[in-house]
This record gives C-alpha cells, structure tokens and sequence, in this order.
C-alpha cells in the first residue's frame, strides 16, 4: 500500500490574535492543533529551567518571534475539502506543505545510528536490530523516540564510559533521573542483577519498560519509579531501604548538587556515584557539594564542554 500523503498548514499569526485564531480553527471543526508561540516557549523554559543548564542557541533561535498554528490534512480531494472548511473566514495567510506519511514519521531514524561506547557497549536503534553486532560488543537496543535521550549526548557517553567500567555481575543498580533508562538498561546488559531507575516525569516509566523490552529485560530485573525524591520524602525512604554498588545520575549541576546529600546513604561502603549532564562551568560546583556531603571525586571525564563524576565515600 502506498504511504499516505499529508498536507502540513501553517498559519502565521501574531500573540494577540492567536487565541483568535485557533478559537475559528476549532469551532470549524480542527482538533488537532500545533501552537508554537515565543511568549509560551520562554515562559516553559522559566518555569522548568531546573532541569536543563543551557538551551541550544539555534532553538532559541527559531523561536524568536514566532506566533504559529499548524494543522494537517490528507492530501485528497477529502483534506483539500476539510481544508477550505477549516480556513474559511480566517483572514489569515497559510502555507501548505506536502509531506509523506513515511517522511513525517520516520525521516528523523536516519540521525540514529549504532554506536560504540567505550570498550563493549554497542548502543543500537530498535530499526537496525536485524544488523550484526561487531566481535566483542555487546548490543544495547534502543527506540529513541522523540522525547528521551539516546545515547548521542557527550553527557550520556560519559556516563555510560563510567558504567561500563563499573558494572559487575550480580550487582543492583540506582538510576536516578533515568529518562529512556539508558544508563540503567546498559547496566542490565552488561550484567547487573538489578536495577531500579527514577524520574520526575511519569512518561518517562512507560519509555524506560519498553526500551528494556527490547533487551529481553523484563519487570522481575528492572523497576521503574515516577517521581522526585528531592521532595517526595515517602519515595526518598523507599529508595534509600537499600544500598548500591552503583548510583548514577544523568541530570544537571542544579539537580546534583542537592541530590548529592542522599548519595551516601545510597552507596555501599565500596560503592561509585557517577553523575553527569554537568557543563564544565559548574562542574567545580558539583565537585564541592560532593566534598561537603563526604563524596570523594576520584575520575572527572570531559567531552564536547560536558563533565562526568566518579565518587566514592570519603
């Protein structure tokens, strides 16, 4: 069966019509709207900038000053219909954008490629499966997504340098801030017995399962948590019933340095805290607050601007 083609509208409009705007598009019958607008961008990026230390130039960038409703329709004689109903009256000007259904849904695999990590992991795209696997590697299985990390980031590298240097066989794992579960899913793959991963956001369970699906990794090895156990003291308990060879933490120097303060109640007396997502502006802020909550820095690896900690019980 051929792909289905679609139509993409974008209409440009400005803040102080877009309620206008989308009001009319809805009343004729569009439910499935995409606003991107500036003023509502900057105002996500205030309310959660705890979570990120920086925000791409070239993002910022194409935001800037932008007032957009997008909508699609089939590309047939039924969209074009839908599509004259949906824009009649609006007094607005559009462009119309053909798009397959393959290249909207798929164009972005071709940025995810296998990728070796330090000397046995081997991270995979779920597309590319049935490919080999090079002599001495050990393949982790991804599905990207569009919304979670993969294992490109210099930060996630880093980080996953540091698991695999680390993981024995038989040890449990802590993830916290797992997003995908990459660090904790490679930990699974490289021979950990157990792993509970956690994070703020609840979608990131459903992503984390699925990815260690794929890695025949099922829920009597991995546990998955939604939550913040900076001020979810009830989860920060349960989490801390235990302790573990291996604590990781992929998040950023604002979430870290207050993390740091649970970290030894969470390590074995041998154990490693590995924390990246650290830009290396901040990495000696990271650094001190390990110091004043008895972690000892003993590994900094660095690349691309971006830092990763190994600590051990000082």
């Amino acid at each position: 069966m051929a792909d289905t083609k679609w139509l993409e509208i974008a209409i440009n409009t400005t803040p102080d019509r877009l309620d206008e705007v989308t009001a009319k598009l809805t009343a004729a019958g569009m439910a499935g709207l995409v606003i991107e607008d500036e003023a509502e961008f900057q105002q996500f990026l205030e309310q959660n900038r705890q979570y990120w230390d920086y925000v791409d130039q070239e993002l910022l960038d194409r935001m800037k000053g932008v007032t957009r409703v997008k909508f699609y329709v089939t590309d047939d004689a039924d969209g074009r219909a839908q599509l004259a109903q949906y824009t009649h009256g609006l007094d607005c000007e559009y462009t119309v954008t053909s798009l397959n259904d393959n290249d909207w849904a798929y164009s972005w695999q071709k940025y995810y490629k296998p990728l070796s990590i330090g000397e046995r992991l081997y991270v995979v795209p779920q597309w590319e499966k049935e490919n080999p696997v090079p002599d001495g590697r050990v393949p982790f299985y991804l599905n990207p997504g569009l919304t979670f990390g993969t294992g490109s980031h210099a930060s996630t590298q880093l980080c996953l340098e540091g698991v695999e240097a680390h993981t024995k066989a038989g040890d449990s794992v802590l993830d916290l801030g797992c997003g995908s579960g990459i660090l904790s899913i490679a930990a699974l793959v490289l021979g950990a017995s157990h792993a509970l991963a956690v994070d703020i956001d609840p979608k990131a369970v459903d992503v984390a399962y699925e990815n260690a699906a794929l890695n025949g990794i099922g829920k009597d090895r991995y546990t998955v948590r939604a939550g913040d156990v900076l001020t979810d003291a009830a989860l920060a308990a349960e989490i801390a019933q235990q302790r573990y060879p291996l604590v990781l933490a992929n998040i950023v120097a604002d979430v870290i340095i207050p993390l740091s303060a649970q970290v030894p109640n969470l390590l074995t007396d041998d154990g490693i805290f590995l924390c990246s997502g650290i830009i290396d502006t901040r990495a000696h802020e990271v650094e001190a607050a390990l110091a004043q909550n008895g972690l000892k820095v003993t590994r900094k690896r660095e690349k691309n601007g971006w830092v990763a900690l190994e600590a051990v019980l000082a």
